[in-house]
């Protein structure tokens, strides 16, 4: 089955390459086009819509796995090509496929969007309505936490602003080159490998839905950052990539199966702990602008990023930074199974008092 998510991801990771080059060069003729300006880093027109590359060949990837599917469950001469193994998975991916489109739908919605938003510059008071919509419909539809408590109301009103807030979080973390979409890569990889080490309750097997559309979300982001990465950039996500990878990752930690696992109080922590930079830059970001008196809504250079180049990293430093944080933060989730509530407690303490730290050294040395 390892071999199965292995090949979809390749897939998704050639089809981001191809697509996000052609996109590059018609992003122009559909005025696509990121202009140097008072916040901007980069001092020349940079093509914008890299986010269509990402978007389409994850859409064109599942397109791709279910029509093959369904060749293989009518043609049985097909079937005797694939291992046990996978075909046993097939009922299980047709159950889910509607499911699977309706979230794939919503996220187009969303890419859709933040490229108008490029095109544009639509009023932040109709985007963020947006959002809300969309994260309504999700919850509506299944994406909700749960976090042990018999309280649904309030746990759907957690899943809408926990939706909401992803997709902003990764929007504002697109600052840098390569700065949004690594972070998305590591805190998608940590996701799936979580989802292969703890068993789903009832079967007893990995979570391998959602390892495999981690997989093609990852790949996807992968082939986008050989033209944006923190050495080189020749075209940016936009807004339109960013919701769209901040919605996908929001409801992948949203699953039944995820939430569920054994019952264990330790698994609230695990979408902290790998989103707890996302989390850190979008909390500091909004403190910054109140302490300020600026508009929560309008940009500016407050963020985690810039400020690790006002102590004086490059900022390709502050990009590879930004991903060795997250990576730390991430690697606690993979211990959270094997220690009990009080143990993945001092866990996810560690993680916050190691972001205080890096707090209280920014206010220091911008000081």
């Amino acid at each position: 089955m390892f071999s199965a998510l292995i090949v979809i991801f390749f897939v998704a990771f050639f089809l981001s390459l191809l697509i996000c080059r052609q996109v590059r060069y018609f992003a122009p003729y559909w005025g696509l086009v990121d202009q140097p300006g008072e916040r901007k880093i980069h001092t020349k027109p940079i093509p914008t819509g890299g986010g269509l590359g990402i978007g389409m060949s994850v859409l064109i990837t599942f397109a791709f796995c279910q029509i093959c599917i369904i060749l293989l469950m009518n043609f049985e001469t097909l079937r005797l090509l694939f291992p046990a193994t996978i075909i046993v998975h097939f009922d299980g991916l047709i159950y889910r496929s509607g499911q699977l489109w309706i979230l794939l739908g919503l996220s187009f919605i969303l890419l859709m969007l933040g490229t108008l938003d490029d095109r544009f510059n639509l009023n932040w008071k109709f985007r963020l309505g947006v959002h809300f919509l969309v994260a309504v419909i999700a919850v509506y539809h299944g994406w909700r936490l749960t976090i042990f408590i018999d309280a649904p109301i309030f746990t759907n009103i957690l899943s809408v602003l926990w939706i909401v807030g992803l997709i902003n979080s990764f929007n504002m973390l697109d600052n840098m080159n390569g700065l949004s979409g690594g972070v998305a890569v590591i805190c998608g990889l940590f996701l799936a490998v979580v989802m292969f080490i703890v068993p789903n309750p009832l079967s007893q097997q990995p979570q391998f839905f959602v390892a495999g559309f981690l997989f093609v979300l990852v790949g996807a982001i992968a082939g986008f950052l050989l033209y944006n990465n923190p050495f080189h950039a020749s075209i940016f996500m936009g807004n339109g990539g960013a919701y769209f990878i901040g919605f996908l990752l929001a409801t992948s930690t949203l699953t039944a199966t995820f939430a569920d696992y054994s019952g264990a109080l330790q698994t609230i922590y695990v979408p902290l702990l790998v989103f707890a930079i996302p989390v850190y830059d979008t909390t500091t970001v909004l403190l910054i602008r109140i302490s300020n008196g600026k508009s929560l809504f309008i940009g500016d250079k407050n963020h985690f990023s810039h400020r690790l180049v006002d102590l004086g990293f490059s900022r390709t430093q502050s990009v590879l930074t930004v991903y060795l944080t997250t990576t730390i933060c991430c690697l606690g989730s993979l211990l959270l199974y094997q220690v009990n509530f009080l143990g993945a407690s001092l866990i996810f303490l560690q993680t916050f008092l190691l972001l205080f730290l890096i707090g209280i050294i920014e206010y220091v040395g911008r000081k």
